[in-house]
């Protein structure tokens, strides 16, 4: 069991992108599957699903690649850890390299990314940024 499943999702990801693979089994949660939801409508994954395997649940996510075989997604790290959490107000939600990445934050309202929480006038947590 990990400390940081946030995290281990994330290092999944990055692992998987950087063997060229075409899909990545991550444990399953709600918030995990409400990051894969962003990150599929933000452009950054073909898509998901709910695996059920017996008594174990876990996510499939399907990976992206540009037509050079280069992965869509070239960064994505955990920003707020368990042991320092990153809260930022609704004026000071971050843009990432200016607008061209995405960062995801858990409000109030739910999972957003960083431009629909800027859109809404929300803040929160800063989850993670990708590029």
């Amino acid at each position: 069991m990990t400390s940081d499943p946030i995290a281990d999702m994330l290092t999944r990801v990055r692992n998987a992108l950087q063997g060229r693979h075409a899909k990545v089994d991550v444990p399953a949660s709600r918030l995990k599957m409400d990051i894969a939801r962003i990150l599929k409508d933000e452009g950054y994954i073909l898509n998901y699903k709910l695996v059920e395997d017996g008594a174990r649940k876990s996510i499939r996510i399907y990976l992206k690649y540009t037509p050079g075989n280069l992965p869509v997604i070239s960064h994505i790290e955990r920003v707020s850890r368990p042991g320092c959490r990153v809260y930022v107000g609704n004026k000071e939600v971050p843009r990432v390299l200016g607008g061209m990445g995405v960062n995801i934050l858990t409000t109030p309202r739910g999972v957003m990314s960083g431009s629909s929480a800027r859109k809404e006038g929300v803040g929160g947590e800063v989850l993670c940024q990708i590029w």
